[in-house]
């Protein structure tokens, strides 16, 4: 049993089931004499691995024939760049929600290609961060794609629906959603997701893209971030990160032993519904900012009303083996990341100790 409970928001905490098989595995992969790290990445080996990773996600996802799955190194943040470079198309303009920091990033990057037109942007409602309802959101018909961030990992903000968008390609940005909760992938045009939430460890994400959407990229397009490029070289067009993938296979094969993604969908929702009720019968010692409609399940948000304790706080849940509760640097406050890997003694726990916490200095 590890001895602490890591909520950070990313890189996130893996199962540990999944961290002793990697460990088990490492110097001697499945009896080649070498560790997956070193073994080739066009060898039948990691093959085997690449495509049975493959196979996991979209049944894990229900991913339909017309999607491709392809496996992209570095961050979400790669994709930011990489659709509009490859949705623009001669249109060259796309609708964004604006609903964080996560969401401006990916606007900053898309307007170095095109014309980008926020639709919508975070409100306020009983002084309370609040994402608009669709019916006041400003969509034009002639967008190459929409572009949404179902969660905020930094300000804790969450759609818990889905845009309609018509014709027009959803572009969603899952990664601290994905294998979270059931989604129907025929929703969207494209998702993608860093690996390092849900996933597995940093440095690899995936994208699910819808096959008609396959076209030429802009001509200064660099060849690494053509989605045709991956297509066409099966993810293999140059050397993958193949351990991150590796990683990938394992957590997906862990999900699958658990129950799937509908397993983790209540999970997530026991876990974050036990933490906000906390937080809601204790509004004079703790706070959130963020409207009950549009909390996120994976990234709880909160402080404390005399913000003096907070580093009281942190140090004393960190010697209670509770990690990594800080904050963005961005933002401040407090943080609780409850993803897959966090299992609900986690978050029991946690609620234990705010209890003590209170007790002593409330």
């Amino acid at each position: 049993m590890r001895k602490v409970f890591n909520f950070s928001a990313g890189p996130a905490m893996l199962p540990e089931e999944v961290l002793r098989q990697a460990q088990q595995e490492m110097l001697d992969w499945h009896g080649t004499g070498m560790s997956m790290m070193e073994l080739g990445h066009r060898g039948a080996e990691f093959k085997e691995v690449a495509e049975q990773t493959a196979a996991d996600l979209r049944e894990l996802m229900a991913i339909p024939k017309n999607y491709h799955v392809l496996f992209v190194a570095g961050g979400a943040s790669t994709q930011f760049a990489m659709v509009p470079l490859n949705l623009y198309g001669k249109i060259k303009t796309a609708d964004y929600i604006d609903t964080g920091i996560w969401s401006k990033k990916a606007i900053a990057e898309a307007r170095r290609y095109g014309d980008v037109h926020i639709a919508a942007a975070v409100q306020t409602r009983d002084g309370l961060a609040f994402i608009p309802p669709q019916d006041m959101w400003a969509l034009r018909e002639e967008a190459a794609y929409i572009h949404y961030t179902p969660n905020e990992t930094i300000e804790g903000l969450e759609f818990h629906w889905v845009p309609k968008t018509a014709t027009i390609p959803l572009v969603a940005d899952m990664t601290s959603t994905i294998l979270s909760r059931v989604i129907n992938v025929h929703d969207y045009g494209i998702i993608y997701a860093g690996a390092q939430k849900n996933l597995g460890p940093a440095g690899i994400n995936v994208v699910i893209l819808r096959e008609d959407l396959l076209a030429d990229a802009l001509p200064c397009t660099p060849t690494l971030y053509q989605y045709k490029i991956y297509v066409e070289h099966g993810s293999f067009y140059n050397t993958p990160p193949t351990y991150c993938w590796y990683m990938m296979g394992l957590v997906l094969a862990w999900v699958k032993r658990q129950g799937g993604v509908s397993y983790f969908a209540t999970l997530s929702q026991r876990k974050a519904a036990k933490l906000y009720n906390y937080l809601d019968n204790h509004r004079g010692f703790y706070i959130t900012r963020i409207h009950p409609e549009c909390r996120s399940q994976m990234n709880v948000v909160f402080d404390l009303l005399n913000e003096e304790l907070r580093s009281v706080f942190l140090s004393a849940a960190e010697a209670a083996g509770l990690t990594n509760l800080k904050g963005h640097r961005i933002i401040g406050g407090l943080r609780a990341s409850i993803y897959n890997a966090m299992p609900e003694a986690g978050v029991d726990t946690l609620i234990e100790f705010m209890q003590y916490f209170l007790q002593r200095h409330g």
